[in-house]
């Protein structure tokens, strides 16, 4: 009896690793961030789009003529279609973060597949032509969301620095700044949240993100084009 408790609480704490895991899944690619020498690194932004603060990040971009990666969850793009053509329209790629926003555990593979393709719908009408990828929310994942990616040829993408995950990081755009700065490397994946309402301090910590990194000698670039990078 001790044996199997101990047997059933090793195999639940191996999957809640698992479904937490930033670097690893049971099924299909995941990239977390991308092997390479060169200085590039990719912005991306999860959640919305919201009226609050998705044309402020977008401005900051133009001013700063960089490209990013939106995540976008379909609710929020289906009451909000006309900030999902802008971010389109401003040339930024755009990324499938399910429609609810519920974490995809403990699902059957049918709720991923409405989930994933309802959006993947939602963005299509916003005008972007370009690949869809896919990130799941909260970063949670184990069998049959991967396991539907890999169906369909399609990657996880995760990140290697997180600000916003961090409170005494997240309440502060100059500590966001610091902590997202020091950490950056070659090939790395930025996630922000930055366009809810109470998002104001990694909105004010965008601009000088991108200028501190910018001095230090990085390039900009969507997510797909720094898989390529790292593909060469």
């Amino acid at each position: 009896m001790i044996v199997s408790l101990v047997l059933v609480l090793t195999c639940a704490f191996v999957l809640y690793r698992v479904a937490n895991s930033r670097t690893f899944q049971f099924f299909g690619e995941l990239v977390d961030r991308v092997e390479t020498t060169e200085k590039v690194v990719a912005l991306t932004f999860d959640d919305g789009p919201d009226p609050a603060g998705t044309q402020a990040v977008l401005d900051v971009l133009a001013a700063e003529h960089v490209p990013a990666t939106f995540f976008l969850v379909g609710r929020d793009l289906a009451a909000n279609p006309g900030l999902g053509r802008r971010i389109a329209r401003a040339g930024h790629e755009i990324g499938n973060h399910t429609y609810s926003h519920e974490r995809m555990v403990l699902v059957t593979t049918g709720r991923v597949a409405r989930e994933v393709e309802s959006t993947d719908e939602l963005i299509r009408v916003t005008g972007y032509a370009g690949e869809i990828l896919f990130r799941p929310p909260n970063g949670k994942k184990l069998l049959a969301l991967p396991h539907y990616l890999a169906d369909h040829g399609r990657k996880t993408i995760m990140w290697d620095v997180e600000p916003n995950s961090d409170p005494d990081v997240d309440r502060s755009a100059a500590a966001t700044v610091s902590y997202t700065v020091g950490r950056v490397r070659p090939g790395s994946i930025v996630v922000l949240h930055a366009m809810y309402a109470g998002r104001q301090a990694t909105r004010d910590a965008l601009g000088p993100i991108i200028d501190q990194l910018t001095q230090r000698g990085y390039r900009f670039l969507t997510v797909s084009q720094l898989i390529a990078e790292g593909a060469r």
